[in-house]
């Protein structure tokens, strides 16, 4: 289990371009979907918790879900698996970069690796906004959120915070389960 642990987030720290949200659709490919490790509800919550916690999103991830497999080595199994793909590419392209930097086809080549990683990301929201957005209430939240973190900058942790404490309250005065 500990080589599939690490296997897994290889792959998931080798494909993934544009940081700890860009990993979602690998995660969701990966751990979801050819492996069953987990569900959608979950992931969401370790992303929940990874975005609240300090570092890297995408090691505070593989940390939490190593950890739900296999304890603290699964934890670090997983680890570095994640980081071990970006530790030997950017080794590699800082062998290389100062060379290419300036070369027109791989500035483009970049620029469409952004574009692909938006749209993996956007369909990946979609979907986990599916899972966690359940009714009226949760459409509001959402929407809210999204407004304050957006235009008034509000602080992510504050929104989870806030939208934790109106689901509870709401759920304590409406006894929903």
């Amino acid at each position: 289990m500990y080589f599939k642990l690490f296997v897994a987030f290889f792959k998931i720290g080798l494909f993934t371009f544009g940081g700890g949200y860009a990993m979602l659709p690998m995660i969701q490919k990966e751990l979801i979907e050819k492996r069953g490790w987990a569900s959608e509800e979950e992931i969401l919550n370790y992303y929940a918790i990874g975005q609240c916690t300090p570092g890297v999103i995408a090691v505070n991830t593989a940390t939490l879900i190593g950890y739900k497999f296999k304890g603290v080595l699964g934890g670090v199994i997983a680890t570095l698996g994640v980081i071990t793909p970006s530790l030997i590419i950017i080794m590699l392209f800082a062998v290389t970069l100062t060379n290419i930097q300036d070369v027109f086809i791989v500035k483009h080549a970049l620029g469409g690796i952004k574009i692909a990683v938006c749209v993996l990301m956007a369909v990946s929201i979609y979907k986990l906004y599916k899972s966690a957005v359940k009714n009226y209430i949760g459409f509001m939240m959402f929407f809210a959120s999204f407004i304050c973190v957006y235009v008034f900058k509000v602080s992510q942790v504050a929104i989870i915070i806030a939208t934790s404490l109106l689901t509870i309250g709401y759920l304590y005065f409406h006894k929903e389960a």
